[in-house]
Parts: C-alpha cells; structure tokens; sequence
C-alpha cells in the first residue's frame, strides 16, 4: 500500500481521463516504476487460484491446469449452463441505456490507468514473458484506450440516424445480437483479451470469454476490474477451457450470435467451418469476426534512410521475440544497401539480451511462450541450416533447458519463394531477400503474391514516386501498411488493426465502426398523419 501511496500524484496527469464522451490515447509512461516493482515484489512466490466465474458463482471443475498460477477448465455443462445464464440476462442488458453500458468501461480505464496500473503490467511481465515497455505498451496504453474508445465510439454511434420526412420520424436502435457471443483470446496481448470481450459487451451483447492459458493471470485481472467497474454477473462469464472443448460447445448452441477470436489460421477454420455444419441449429446467422496473424514484410527502396530500416527492423523483428501478429518476419533489401543494412543489423544483434525481463530490466526480449511454440520455431531453424538456399548470418540456436529461450536470427535467402518467406514462424526469425536494385518494382509482386497472409507491411523509401508505385501494387498485401516505418506499433484510433486474405476478417478494432460489428440495428418507423384512403390519386 505504502508503495502505491507514495506514486499516488504521479498517476494525476497520465493520458487521458474518462468523460462521458471523449478520449485521447493513453502514453506510454515510466516514472511509475517503484510501483511495478512492489507489485512484481509482491506476486514473488505467490501462486494464484484462478476459477471459471459463470454469474457470481467461483466454480472449480476436475480439470485443473498449473501454469504459473492454478486454474480449471470449463466442461461442457458448466459451458452450457455459462450460456442459458447469459443469454437470461441479455435483454435487461441491452435494454440499458448506451451511456450507462459505457460508464462501465471509462471506469474500467480509469482504474487500470491509475490503482491496477502496475498489478497488471506485473501479471502481464511474469505470466506471458514481456519487457516492462512491452507490458506498458499492451496491458496499460492499448488496453486502456480500448475501453476509452469504444466506450466513445458507442455513444457517438448512437448519434447516427437516419432522415426524417414530413409526417414521421425515423430513429435507428443499435441493438446486442440475440444470443451470445464467443470471446477467444491470444496469449500475447493482455489488451485483445479485454477488447474482445469488453466491445460486444459494450454493444449490449452477453459474451462468454475463453482466455489464453498462458494469459491467465492478467486476463483474471482484467476480468475482475470490469466486474468491479460495474459489470452485472452473466454479462461476461469466464471461463477457462480447452480449446476444441469450448469450440465443439458454443458452436452447438443454439444461441450463438457470435464468434470474436484472435489465434492461429487452423483454429479460426475449424470454428468457421463448423459453424457452417450446424447453420441450420441457430436462430440467427451468427457474426464470425476473426484475426489470424500474419507474415509481415519490409520492403526496402535505394532511396531508404538506412538507420531507420536497421532500428525499425530489429524492433519489428525481435520485440517481444517476434511473438506480435504484426511482427516483420520477412525483409527485401537491394542489393546496394545490404552490406551496410547487414553491418547495421548484425551491430545491434551483438547487444540484444535474452534473458529474464523481470529480474533484469535491460532484457530485450524472453523465451517464447510455451514449449509448442518453441518446437514449431526450433524446426524453421533446422530447416535454415539444411536449406542450401538459406544462410543464418546471426543466432540459429535454441535452448529449452530451462526456459523456452531462442536467438534472436537473422537469415538470408537466396530464393525468394522458400517457405520461410512464405509461412508465419511467430518467433524471433528474419528472413531476407537480397534483390538486385533495378528489380524493386518486380519484388513489389513478388510482396504481393509469395504469402497467403495480409496483415502489416512496411515501405521504406524517400522518393515519393516509389512510394506511390509500392502503394498500388501492395494496396492488398496489408491491411496496416506503413511508409518509414516499422510494421508493429499500432495505435488504438491512430492505426485500427486488422488484415485480410489470411489474416482474418478485417474488422479493425480500435476504430470508431469496431462496435458495428456487434450491433443488430432496428429500425423505427412512426408516422405522425393516419393513412385515411387506400386508394392512389391516379385511381380517380
């Protein structure tokens, strides 16, 4: 408490605080850390109880899970009984008023961007292996700006309404689906966890929400700020549960209205497709909104700044060991700039630190989340050194000794269609393209049409009319695309997220048609002049 107590006047000031309909972005800030030190001081040798919360009820099943804290999974009954408790509680939520229904989320923000600030960065930092700028950029800012901008987003769209005409007056209802939606989250971003949940609840819709088992904690945190904030039981039910579980369970349901899923490109499939086989079960066409991640490039002009291209790059590349959706996992460079591009890259290679960000704050990044994650990346990294076409220049080991821990890499290829500049790693893995400098127009295709993903890239270049050309030819390739950027750092309402082809639906959360999504609009006609005559003029 004393430690909180003697950062209280620092929190006055930090970002923006929550009015009834206005927002600004949340800074990124770092004069706090005392706090964040009590808190991660504080969770030291702790091992937290985490249930499923269907309603008010804290319920434990027989399957418990040990990953750092103790949680139990959801069976199907305890899922279908989460359901029918939920969809009870639908209409009295989304017959409230949408101000009151945002309230609950500018409280939630207020309270993570003040008092639960540093528990939360701390679950986040211990349970899911982030940097302290890292935990601050996702579980502070981005969550809190989440919460701010829909809830301002929401209000906002009520006041889009449709024309009147003489006689009558024509009001548009946003309402909630009828039913409940599926909130399924990543492990590698506390703040998705929160937005998808939180939005369609926002919107007046019921939601039941499967965290990330390696999110658990800090998704636990966030949870329960909301209930604290003024969330009334059965509006958000948590509920831990094994993955084909809890897929298999909802898309049986007669009830279900929606899908909200951030996760891997075969899951997403498997919940699509099996909503295709039971269309016929549900009482609506349910909402099926999903990001899948990407193989995000950088393309890099003779005209480049250089430094920008190397600082970008190992940002974008290594930040969080590459586990980001928008993370670059694939470069072309010109063969003019590669020497000291390459020289730029392997310089600052020599200084990253892999290690413990909790114990050792000049960490650059981790392990990798789990032991699947490091077995799927250990495998590009044997296929890169049986590959005659490929050549690790930097790192290429791994070590699962004690931690999950993986070089940050750096490889070059001399085939441009090799599966590795093809395929998402999600891990800590560059590949580059060195291409010869008069063919830059012939690699904007080659961008274009080598990976099946859409998500971010990135073009550097100083000459505007490269610029212009790269923006055309890649106009599909990326749904956030950059120009003297990196291809990660997105911005709740600067840069709404979300890509297409592969990489999902493209529904663009953190922008201000997000809450559209999860809205089902009824139209009100009333007409203020009885009809008296059936008859038209021309009849006689």
């Amino acid at each position: 408490m004393k430690c909180y107590m003697r950062e209280l006047l620092c929190w006055q000031g930090i970002g923006a605080q929550s009015t009834k309909c206005s927002a600004a972005n949340n800074r990124a800030t770092y004069f706090w850390y005392q706090s964040l030190f009590c808190a991660l001081d504080n969770l030291k040798g702790k091992t937290e109880e985490i249930p499923c919360v269907v309603g008010d009820e804290h319920v434990w099943t027989k399957e418990i899970r040990y990953q750092l804290s103790i949680f139990t999974f959801s069976q199907p009954d305890l899922l279908n009984k989460a359901i029918l408790a939920s969809v009870a509680a639908r209409r009295e939520w989304d017959l409230k008023p949408i101000q009151d229904r945002a309230q609950v989320l500018f409280k939630a923000a207020d309270i993570i961007s003040g008092p639960k600030r540093a528990e939360i960065l701390a679950k986040t930092m211990i349970g899911q292996g982030k940097t302290v700028v890292q935990a601050e950029i996702d579980a502070a800012a981005e969550l809190i700006d989440f919460f701010r901008f829909n809830a301002k987003h929401s209000i906002e769209v009520e006041c889009q309404q449709p024309l009147n005409s003489d006689g009558s007056t024509n009001t548009m209802l946003y309402r909630g689906l009828e039913g409940f939606v599926a909130a399924v989250a990543p492990f590698n971003f506390t703040a998705i966890g929160g937005n998808l949940a939180g939005t369609p609840a926002l919107m007046g819709n019921v939601v039941l929400w499967k965290p990330s088992d390696t999110a658990m904690s800090a998704s636990y945190a966030v949870y329960n700020v909301l209930r604290e904030s003024g969330l009334p039981p059965n509006i958000i039910q948590f509920v831990p549960a094994d993955g084909p579980v809890f897929g298999d369970t909802i898309t049986s349901s007669e009830h279900l209205a929606g899908i909200n899923f951030t996760g891997s490109v075969p899951t997403f499939k498997r919940l699509w497709k099996q909503v295709a086989q039971n269309l016929d079960t549900y009482k609506n066409f349910p909402r099926v909104a999903g990001e899948c991640g990407g193989k995000n490039f950088h393309f890099v002009h003779k005209s480049a700044d250089v430094q920008s291209v190397v600082t970008g790059t190992i940002r974008s590349a290594f930040e969080y060991g590459g586990q980001k959706c928008s993370a670059c996992s694939r470069m072309y460079v010109p063969d003019s700039l590669w020497p000291q591009i390459k020289q730029g890259l392997l310089d600052i290679h020599k200084k990253l630190k892999v290690g413990n960000p909790v114990e050792d704050w000049s960490t650059f990044f981790s392990a990798v989340i789990d032991d699947k994650s490091f077995a799927r990346i250990k495998k590009w990294l044997d296929h890169a050194k049986s590959s005659p076409n490929l050549n690790i220049i930097a790192g290429g080991n791994c070590d699962d000794k004690k931690g999950y821990f993986v070089e940050p890499t750096i490889i070059e290829t001399t085939d441009p269609q090799d599966a590795i500049m093809a395929e998402e790693i999600f891990g800590p893995v560059l590949s580059v393209y060195v291409y010869p400098e008069k063919d830059y127009l012939d690699v904007l295709h080659l961008i274009d049409n080598t990976s099946p993903y859409a998500l971010t890239g990135a073009v550097f270049s100083l000459d505007k009319n490269v610029v212009e050309e790269a923006a055309k030819v890649l106009r599909n390739a990326a749904g956030n695309y950059y120009v003297n950027d990196k291809s990660t750092g997105s911005i709740v309402a600067q840069q709404p997220f979300g890509g297409a082809r592969a990489s999902g639906t493209n529904d663009k959360p953190g922008g201000p048609h997000y809450v559209l999504r999860w809205t089902s609009p009824q139209v009100v006609k009333t007409t203020h002049i009885p009809l008296r005559d059936w008859k038209y003029p021309y009849m006689g």
